[in-house]
């Protein structure tokens, strides 16, 4: 009966069921036939409401969503291509830097790609980058900031694995770092144009005179949390009134009454999904530890494989093939508690994981057959997957040539840390 279950559960999955759904009704059976009270499952949920990191979801979500409705990114890219545009391929290089950023407030969402696609895709074709390049830049780009603060994925990692945020946005700078400057050397290799644009000191200083209100928002989330001024709540709170401030009475490029309700009603609708999906995979995560199951993975691990290396690599493997099929915040719920034992059992940085997984996670979004990068470019762009895949690919390979290093020198993530 339990097997039958579960298969009419997995049927529903391959239908298209909302992943929550799935979850919960995988829980709910599993709890079922181990005689657990389903009540276990509402612990959880106000388990994870009680959290007092929870809110910085909500609050940089939706300062990251009203950024990319205003004109900040054609600010930001106009400041970015001020300053080097000059370089051979140097808007492609601006691309991914501004990507980058907004992907930190947004999370990866997809945000990135649909606010920002329209406006880099022409400008990158204009500059003398081909459509193929161009299309891969963009896409890859969506996912490209999620190592820096204060990036959602972080937050909740910290949340679950119980790790200091705090410590984990500090340890992203140099990884997240050294995956925007290999992609930027490719770049740099594969510009294709002609004329370059010439140094202009005067536009620099209109760029930044455009974009002044932005670039003290770095400081206030980074420098506030380092400095210990401020926790990384305060700091959201602080970033979600700044950001309404600029865009609405500063440039006004958005009504305070018009525009900012339904932002926020669009940037709730996702943090929603994401705290269901968070609440259904907690309960299941639970049960899986409360069964012993990653002790029972470490034991059948240690029985075959014993160097610390050799599980580096499956580890990856495992995560790039959970990044692909799994979306980010489902993965760090359920799979976050189940390796941290087998891990630490290798002697494993627990920081160190931590951009190890959220790296290959990272790259999930453009890897084949289902990243989710992959179908949201081809829906902004109107252009096959296929086409996509073939896009992305060299973009692919770099990155996990960047997750390699990662890997096996923990020194890029631990170094900031002392």
């Amino acid at each position: 009966m339990e097997v039958f279950l579960y298969l009419i559960i997995l049927l529903f999955a391959f239908l298209g069921t909302p992943i929550f759904i799935v979850m919960a009704l995988g829980t709910a059976v599993a709890f079922y036939f181990a005689q657990i009270d389903l009540s276990a499952m509402a612990i959880e949920i106000y388990r994870l409401a009680s959290a007092p990191t929870i809110l910085t979801i909500p609050l940089f979500t939706l300062a990251g969503y009203i950024m990319a409705q205003s004109n900040s990114p054609k600010r930001l890219v106009t400041l970015a291509n001020a300053s080097l545009g000059w370089l051979p391929g140097g808007v492609s290089v601006v691309s991914l830097i501004i990507c980058a950023f907004f992907t930190a407030f947004t999370g990866a969402s997809g945000v990135t790609i649909i606010a920002l696609g329209g406006l880099l895709l022409p400008m990158l074709i204009q500059q003398g980058q081909t459509e193929k390049f161009s299309l891969g830049l963009i896409t890859t780009s969506g996912s490209l900031g999620l190592l820096f603060a204060p990036s959602l994925p972080l937050i909740l990692y910290g949340i679950v694995a119980k790790v200091s945020i705090e410590k984990l946005f500090i340890a992203g700078i140099i990884p997240g770092t050294l995956l925007i400057i290999v992609l930027s050397i490719y770049s740099i290799y594969k510009n294709d144009s002609k004329t370059r644009v010439q140094f202009n000191s005067k536009n620099l200083v209109e760029g930044i005179y455009q974009a002044r209100y932005e670039l003290p928002i770095p400081f206030i989330v980074l420098g506030g949390i380092y400095s210990g001024l401020i926790t990384p709540t305060e700091a959201s709170v602080l970033t979600v009134f700044y950001v309404i401030l600029i865009e609405c009475f500063l440039y006004r490029d958005l009504d305070l009454i018009k525009d900012i309700p339904s932002i926020a009603k669009e940037s709730m609708s996702l943090v929603g999904a994401i705290l269901i999906i968070l609440c259904c995979a907690l309960a299941l995560t639970n049960y899986l530890v409360d069964e012993e199951i990653p002790m029972q993975m470490l034991a059948f691990i240690k029985e075959h494989v014993s160097n610390k290396y050799v599980f580096l690599i499956l580890l990856n493997i495992f995560l790039l093939g959970v990044g692909a099929v799994m979306d980010i915040f489902s993965a760090i719920v359920v799979v976050v508690p189940l390796i941290l034992p087998i891990a630490a059992d290798f002697g494993i940085d627990p920081i160190h994981l931590a951009i190890i997984f959220l790296t290959n996670l990272e790259i999930g979004y453009i890897t084949p057959p289902i990243g989710i990068n992959l179908f949201i470019s081809s829906f902004r762009f109107d252009r096959s997957v296929i086409e996509l895949y073939k896009s992305t690919f060299p973009f692919l390979i770099l990155l996990i040539f960047a997750l390699l290093l990662i890997t096996f020198i923990p020194e890029l993530s631990l170094f900031l840390l002392g």
